[in-house]
């Protein structure tokens, strides 16, 4: 029974143990190496103090040991989180802090970049470096080699179930830092179920995986995989045609990609020939422009394009089949296997036909809430309104702040989000975590407001607004660059504007409904 997130590592071993699970530069690991890097790591987790629950941070670029450590996290009986690699200081010692990481496995280098944050992680006793054999103390902190033989056996949690926790993905909300999503490992394997069910996953299956594996997007790329014996081609690229040399190189016959990435890969050098083995692309993260869909069924010709919707909170939502595409533009189509998603008003009833209301998620793929954050929880995980009024069930629906509506047929259409997130590059950013940013850059800042705006490229760019205290020139170009030290590529402003004053609401409050009407067109108008 697959009970547990490793139970598919070790079922793909004992069934494909020659087939290559991962791909990563010229190198390759077979699904029965894989299941021995994954239980070696796990008991090497053990022997480090590793306790059942403990969070595992994991911040590295795309490797063999990034998703051997996931998956070894999870037979060891803790919880992984894993860092996006972009992430900069700062954000990444929240991380640490907020789910109160007790291990963090990383390299040398990216150690070096947090060692002034580290003081602030209390709960951090031990790093295991990837690339290092030595061992020595960095503050209260362990820091030893992540290879090392380890004669113990693997202590087995003989009564963990598929509802324990497994992981923790963090988010941004409209507000405040990133919040940690808590996922279970039926969160996971249902969610591994339901997609590779409708994109007929198999072990014939190269999958390339470009995004983040701490975007739940991204990490699905393994967990289809992985159920299925197909192969994973790990890539962090540089350079568009990287993209294109893995395609051809591995035979890649599916690809996962959020709006800016395709429009990217659209502009590669694709010879004739070189994308015939790809034979599915899907979309989330943000809405697929028709012309870039022409254009890719136009260079993927014999591919199938899957248009999803997800969040976070409910790992996968709805996606629309490939030959509804032509007859329903611009829909996100119907909920995936083992979901269902229904359109309510504020009290809750449900919308009728073409009438707008908040999308709720409802079933096995709900996750478990927010990590530490009981009233952010209670804001989003709510009551279930298609559960009968009889019986108080112990799974809520998860209600998304998405605005959407239905038609006659029950597919579904993205009309836009209720609160103030920043949809940019496939990422959701918080403007407050932008504004606190810029806020720091000088004590002369008087009001500052971070808005996203329509761009062809990225889907929102993020613009700027700021007013300065009487007679302060702020030099912007200088605070941009100071801005790209401070934070992750994908949260960096196109643009800082400043203003005489910022509009305010009756509350008081700076009014970011009127400066998002006001600007909506900026991108358009202008030659940034």
């Amino acid at each position: 029974m697959t009970k547990n997130l490793h139970d598919i590592v070790t079922h793909a071993a004992a069934t494909f143990p020659e087939r290559i699970a991962l791909h990563y530069k010229a190198a390759a690991l077979s699904y029965a190496e894989l299941a021995q890097h994954t239980l070696s790591t796990a008991i090497r987790l053990q022997s480090v103090d590793i306790q059942r629950f403990d969070r595992v941070a994991v911040y590295l670029p795309k490797q063999f040991e990034t998703v051997v450590s996931l998956f070894a996290c999870s037979m060891a009986g803790a919880v992984f989180v894993p860092i996006n690699p972009a992430l900069k200081a700062a954000q990444v010692a929240h991380i640490l802090q907020d789910c109160n990481v007790r291990l963090l496995i990383t390299s040398k280098d990216r150690l070096a970049s947090l060692e002034a944050e580290l003081h602030l992680c209390s709960d951090l006793h031990s790093v295991l470096l990837t690339d290092s054999d030595e061992t020595h103390s960095l503050a209260h902190i362990q820091v030893r080699p992540y290879q090392q033989i380890c004669s113990n056996p693997l202590q087995h949690y003989a009564h963990a179930t598929d509802q324990d926790m497994a992981a923790i993905l963090y988010t941004s909300g409209s507000t405040g830092k990133p919040k940690g999503v808590v996922l279970s490992h039926r969160n996971m394997l249902v969610g591994a179920q339901s997609v590779s069910s409708y994109l007929a996953n198999s072990s014939q299956d190269v999958i390339l995986a470009l995004l983040p594996l701490s975007f739940d997007y991204g990490l699905s790329q393994l967990t289809t995989a992985f159920l299925t014996g197909a192969s994973v081609v790990l890539l962090d690229f540089f350079l568009v045609q990287d993209v294109v040399r893995a395609v051809q190189r591995h035979g890649v016959t599916g690809i996962a990609a959020v709006p800016p990435l395709w429009a990217q890969l659209a502009k590669a050098n694709w010879a004739p020939g070189s994308t015939d083995t790809v034979r599915y692309l899907t979309n989330s993260g943000g809405a697929m422009p028709q012309p870039l869909l022409a254009q890719l069924q136009q260079i993927f010709s014999k591919a199938e394009p899957y248009l999803m919707y997800g969040l976070t909170e409910a790992f996968r939502s709805t996606y629309l089949p490939p030959p509804e595409l032509a007859k329903r533009p611009g829909s996100m189509g119907k909920a995936i296997p083992n979901a269902e998603v229904v359109v309510v008003r504020e009290d809750g009833s449900l919308c009728g036909p073409n009438e707008p209301g908040e999308l709720v998620h409802r079933g096995p793929l709900v996750s478990l809430g927010y990590w530490n954050a009981p009233e952010k929880t209670a804001e989003r995980f709510k009551f279930d309104p298609v559960a009968p009024k009889g019986i108080q069930l112990p799974q809520l629906a998860v209600w998304s702040g998405d605005t959407v509506r239905y038609d006659e047929d029950g597919f579904l259409y993205f009309i836009g989000r209720r609160d103030e997130m920043i949809k940019t590059s496939g990422y959701r950013v918080s403007p407050t975590e932008v504004e606190e940013a810029v806020y720091q850059l000088s004590p002369q800042l008087q009001d500052v407001a971070a808005i996203g705006v329509p761009h062809a490229e990225l889907g929102q760019a993020i613009l700027v607004l700021l007013a300065c205290k009487d007679g302060v020139e702020p030099d912007t170009n200088t605070w941009l660059n100071q801005l790209k030290r401070s934070l992750p590529n994908f949260m960096h402003p196109k643009v800082l504007l400043v203003q005489p004053a910022l509009p305010k609401n009756a509350n008081g409050k700076i009014d970011r409904k009127l400066l998002s009407e006001q600007y909506q067109s900026y991108f358009s108008e202008t030659t940034v």
